[in-house]
């Protein structure tokens, strides 16, 4: 028994002072804010693939059973699988093994052989123990997570099932439920490498070397796990500092445009305003108009001087010069004739009589006249029904130029 008392106080030495090992580790860089305070989290929820780890160790177990006074020491091995789904909460399988000694008083199928220097018979026998674990990473709990901390401290509970054989063609085997404690510590190597130190104590019925009462399986075993996937963390405000921030300028852009799109509304209600006065401005002449006495086309077209155009001596087309001028006439008065009114359109050819026969001025005058006519119509398209033509030989004049012309009268 003291034995056991002095074995359960080393350990309990070594936890208090791995326990303090979170505290140290505070004091690393990258796991604080700016204020010098320590940052827990919340953490991104990992991917499947992420953060899982595989771990072999090898050490030694020491059974104890209720009732006995002696213990025994003897080695075991270690392989575990497992994840972490936050960088203070994770699980694993483990599997522990090897074989068993244990001191007896009496002979058993395990120990039917008394030792005379002892008066006792040793018990040899095989087990196996494959448990499932919670596990808890205080170091990352108390001191926040840090990717690159060299000492992470992880208590867990365990529980699961247990098996144990004889070792010497014995016809001895049982099966029972298994549970515990333990410390686990990781010691950061190198990325993706750690030294694990396993720390645990198993509770197991004493069925399973054929005793009564509660057998104890305290052990230490070391060895190395391997990270696997991506072993690390997001801490979520680090994304929500990037989207805070990320949000404060959006907030900007949309004040400022908000700014832009005020004064731009302004100066749209600004020239509304000036575009109402006009309508209003508009509306008024328009009401004035509408109460003016209607226009005369007939009368303003009958009121207006006749339009003439000018031929060259003996030519009965038009040059360029009047034709242009002709042009001008066709299009803004004959056509406005045409169109608005009904009254007749006078085509009146002349020629001077100071050169050329009598003969020959008829026959200019007539000629020069269905000219203008024939323009007007095809030209034109005033219709030939509108149209009167007529033809006149002037006496001698002062200035003969202004008779070789075609008046056109309404």
């Amino acid at each position: 028994m003291k034995r056991l008392n002095l074995f359960l106080g080393a350990a309990a030495l070594a936890a208090i002072c791995l326990a303090a090992s979170p505290a140290a580790n505070a004091q690393e860089n990258g796991n604080r804010d700016e204020n010098g305070k320590i940052v827990r989290g919340p953490y991104e929820t990992n991917r499947f693939g992420d953060n899982w780890f595989i771990g072999v160790a090898g050490g030694i177990n020491v059974f104890w059973n209720e009732g006995y006074d002696n213990l025994r020491i003897s080695p075991s091995i270690d392989a575990n699988f497992g994840k972490w789904f936050t960088p203070s909460v994770g699980s694993r399988l483990g599997y522990q093994g090897f074989y068993a000694q244990v001191w007896s008083p009496d002979a058993t199928l395990l120990g039917p052989t008394l030792d005379t220097e002892k008066n006792m018979y040793l018990e040899k026998f095989g087990y196996m123990y494959i448990h499932g674990d919670f596990l808890w990473n205080i170091s990352n709990a108390l001191s926040g997570y840090k990717e690159t901390r060299f000492w992470n401290f992880v208590p867990y509970i365990h529980a699961g099932y247990f098996r144990s054989y004889a070792m010497d063609d014995q016809t001895f085997v049982t099966n029972q439920l298994a549970a515990g404690v333990g410390l686990l510590h990781n010691l950061r190597l190198v990325d993706r490498l750690d030294l694990i130190v396993d720390m645990r104590a198993t509770a197991v019925s004493g069925v399973v070397h054929g005793a009564d009462g509660v057998a104890i399986l305290p052990s230490v075993t070391m060895g190395l796990a391997v990270d696997l996937g991506w072993p690390n963390f997001v801490r979520s405000s680090t994304i929500i500092g990037a989207v805070e921030a990320a949000s404060v300028d959006q907030i900007a852009a949309l004040e400022a445009a908000a700014v832009a799109l005020e004064m731009a509304n302004i100066a749209l209600q600004e020239e509304n305003a000036d575009l109402s006065k006009t309508n209003t401005k508009l509306s008024k002449e328009v009401t004035k108009l509408k109460s003016q006495p209607a226009f005369d086309a007939v009368k303003f077209f009958q009121e207006m001087g006749p339009a003439t155009v000018y031929f060259e001596i003996g030519k009965t087309v038009l040059g360029d010069k009047e034709m242009q001028h002709f042009d001008f006439i066709a299009k803004n008065i004959v056509e406005q004739v045409s169109e608005q009114t009904k009254i007749y359109i006078t085509v009146l050819g002349t020629a001077d009589s100071n050169t050329g026969t009598k003969q020959r001025n008829q026959y200019l005058s007539k000629a020069r006249g269905e000219y203008i006519f024939n323009l007007l119509t095809t030209k034109y398209g005033i219709a030939p029904d509108r149209l009167v033509v007529q033809s006149k030989v002037l006496a001698d004049k002062a200035h003969p130029d202004l008779e070789r012309a075609v008046t056109i009268t309404f």
